[in-house]
């Protein structure tokens, strides 16, 4: 627990250093917020006004220190652009762009992790050639480019999956978790639980293939070179079946390589969603990030950014935790 202290801890200013290079960067960018909300044909006036009443008219540095003083007390503001607090949007977002991130990578872990298990022991097969030739493709794929096509053939050419939003209009999900999936489960509505899943899938797709493709090509590196260490032939001289020799020690032994890779890769999923979301008119947090830069909402991008730091923060956390599970003799420490 002392480790994990100082994790946080050491993490304070990280988070500190991230919002004002944030806070920066977004101040000296071209494009005026207050002109993007007003319009070309706003008089200088309402300008000089608006700037009065939002505060940015006022020295960079007072800003920066009013919205820390204010975020440390839970107060991020409101939002230039929607002109609503600034954690209301995240929290109405954010259980969207986590039911994406979740399901794309069970989507990912599904396939990579048999593949590449397989692909290794079958090495040099036929399916191995074909498995790491499937993998070399998704990695090279642009997310952006396979959730085009797959918006051209699956939504336009055959019309079997819906090309944009959450979920069908019209139908309603009581919230509970605010997971649609789990929600519309929760309360036996199996037609809104459909229409989300339909919903859900090529943008799962989509984030879940590079990273699939990732996984197995890592996986299949790291059983390989497991299966070569001297305590796999001692477990088979010993007299033990294949399944346990794969599955306990062959595959328990991969797994720090395995989950290194797929905390890093956690983190890329949900940066990568930005893209994702915005392809798909998908209204998660991604989705937001990208309106609140085009008009320059200061504060809500600031506090988005911050956001995926803190996830990877936690992801990196996380991933330290299992590597004790995985093998005792590691210590957080």
């Amino acid at each position: 627990m002392n480790a994990i202290g100082r994790r946080l801890l050491g993490a304070i200013p990280v988070l500190f250093g991230i919002s004002f290079l944030i806070f920066l960067l977004m101040h000296i960018a071209p494009g005026d917020p207050v002109t993007l909300l007003l319009g070309d044909d706003a008089t200088p006036e309402d300008i000089a006004r608006t700037r009065h009443e939002w505060g940015l008219d006022r020295p960079l540095i007072v800003q920066y220190a009013d919205f820390i003083a204010r975020a440390v007390t839970g107060d991020f503001g409101r939002s230039l652009k929607f002109n609503e607090p600034v954690m209301k949007l995240v929290v109405e977002r954010l259980p969207a762009t986590i039911e994406l991130a979740i399901t794309s990578f069970l989507v990912a872990i599904l396939i990579a992790i048999p593949l590449g298990v397989y692909s290794a022991i079958k090495h040099n097969s036929l399916l191995d050639h074909a498995g790491m030739s499937v993998a070399l493709i998704g990695v090279s794929l642009p997310n952006f480019w396979l959730g085009i096509m797959l918006i051209y053939f699956l939504g336009g050419q055959l019309n079997l999956l819906p090309v944009a939003g959450r979920i069908e209009y019209g139908i309603e999900v009581q919230p509970i978790t605010r997971l649609y999936l789990v929600d519309s489960l929760l309360a036996g509505n199996l037609t809104a639980f459909w229409s989300a899943l339909q919903h859900l899938l090529m943008p799962a797709v989509t984030l879940g293939a590079s990273l699939a493709a990732i996984v197995t090509r890592i996986a299949r590196s790291s059983v390989l070179e497991v299966m070569r260490q001297d305590f796999i032939t001692t477990a088979r001289a010993k007299g033990l079946s294949e399944k346990v020799v794969i599955w306990r020690h062959i595959l328990r032994n991969s797994l720090i390589t395995i989950v290194t890779i797929l905390g890093l890769q956690l983190g890329a999923l949900l940066n990568g969603s930005v893209i994702t979301e915005t392809v798909f008119s998908y209204p998660g947090i991604g989705d937001l990030l990208i309106q609140s830069i085009s008009a320059r909402d200061y504060k809500l991008t600031q506090v988005l950014i911050l956001f995926f730091a803190v996830i990877y923060f936690f992801v990196n956390l996380l991933v330290d935790l299992l590597y004790s599970w995985i093998d005792p003799r590691i210590k957080l420490s």
